[in-house]
């Protein structure tokens, strides 16, 4: 085959692919090689401090009945159990009043509904909070149910270790089958690989309020909601990005220790929930919002470049072999991520989602920036 000289244009791409490539690698290893390699788990302690689980519950009547008493019949020597509802218009009362009269460990509250006055997740879970009795919190969603009865046990473990503050855990969708499916818990497995490696190279963000945990006092020394309450989401990303630092945060990998949320029916109905968690991003400081906007950027100019290269072939014996070694590492990463947290066979998502990944989120995110700024959490 002939190839002719490189031309100007040739050259400049090869410099932006080197530039790309660094980038791409230096993530990997900074933010995503702590969680493939990480090796410290919390063995769980003789002796445990009594928990609060505090739950934000609205119209969740359907999922409380098939949830709750996994949480509620968590093997933990002391726990309560801390259900705020509300403004519900179902069942959920009466769903409540039931488990009570069954487990004494069960406390309830209820908001009732006030049309002429809106109010995000964040009150009823400040509400819980008040209400909750122990020192040491876990947080979840009602619509999650713990991946096993040492959930709790787990959790509050690595919380406890090394006298933490703040421990974040994982929360994936049920395995139901089928391509969008796949992409719901491959889109949560690479989310969750991001925000853990960030904490564990000392640098945390975000968590996912259907699985994380702090102390009453650290929620109490940040005024816990207090600076972001004008916004409706945001309980968990805003509240890490104020209380959390490199030597009070723990993070849980253990797959005994993950909460298992319904995946929504439809691609539509997780856009319109992808779109509440993603309208907190504008609200990040530059020096947390730049690597998040520049990995995307970088992964999509890495398959561009790499197809470049396919069909003006000057550079591709150089380019080619190193466009492999990337792909091969970042696979490797994710499969070691993925037996790390239990999740299976997921990594192989990589071949099928990581092209397309930056631009559906990136559109979702233009769909922020330009539609309606009100994003309800129910």
């Amino acid at each position: 085959m002939n190839i002719s000289q490189p031309n100007t244009l040739e050259i400049i791409t090869l410099s932006l692919m080197g530039l790309v490539w660094i980038w791409q690698f230096v993530f990997l290893i900074r933010r995503i090689r702590p969680v493939a390699f990480y090796k410290s788990e919390a063995p769980i302690p003789d002796k445990l401090p009594p928990v609060s689980v505090v739950i934000s519950a609205r119209n969740e009547a359907e999922n409380l009945e098939k949830f709750l008493p996994s949480i509620l019949e968590q093997d933990y020597p002391k726990f309560q159990v801390v259900v705020v509802n509300d403004g519900s218009e179902d069942e959920t009362d009466m769903v409540l009043a039931r488990f009570k009269a069954k487990y004494e460990h069960l406390y309830y509250t209820t908001i009732h509904p006030d049309k002429k006055f809106y109010h995000g997740k964040k009150l009823p879970l400040s509400l819980g909070i008040k209400a909750a009795k122990h020192e040491h919190m876990i947080m979840t969603d009602a619509d999650c149910q713990p991946s096993s009865e040492e959930w709790l046990k787990t959790m509050v473990s690595e919380l406890i270790q090394q006298k933490k503050e703040l421990v974040l855990g994982i929360g994936n969708y049920q395995k139901t089958g089928g391509l969008n499916n796949l992409w719901l818990r491959y889109d949560t497995f690479t989310i969750a690989m991001q925000y853990m490696g960030f904490a564990l190279s000392g640098k945390p963000y975000m968590g996912t309020g259907r699985n994380m945990g702090y102390t009453k006092t650290l929620f109490n020394r940040t005024k816990g909601f207090k600076n972001h309450i004008y916004i409706a989401s945001g309980d968990d990303d805003l509240f890490v990005q104020e209380a959390a630092n490199k030597s009070n945060t723990a993070v849980c990998l253990s797959p005994k220790a993950h909460t298992l949320s319904v995946p929504p029916r439809t691609f539509k109905k997780w856009k319109e929930q992808k779109q509440r968690h993603l309208s907190t991003a504008s609200h990040y400081s530059t020096r947390t919002k730049s690597p998040l906007i520049m990995e995307p950027v970088t992964r999509e100019l890495f398959w561009m470049l790499t197809g470049f290269f396919i069909f003006f072939p000057n550079f591709a014996p150089i380019v080619l072999p190193f466009s492999l070694l990337l792909l091969l590492f970042k696979l490797l990463l994710w499969k070691k991520a993925a037996d790390k947290t239990g999740m299976g066979k997921i990594f192989w998502g990589l071949l099928l989602f990581d092209i397309v990944q930056p631009i559906i989120l990136g559109l979702i995110h233009f769909g922020n920036l330009t539609g309606s700024k009100k994003r309800k959490w129910k």
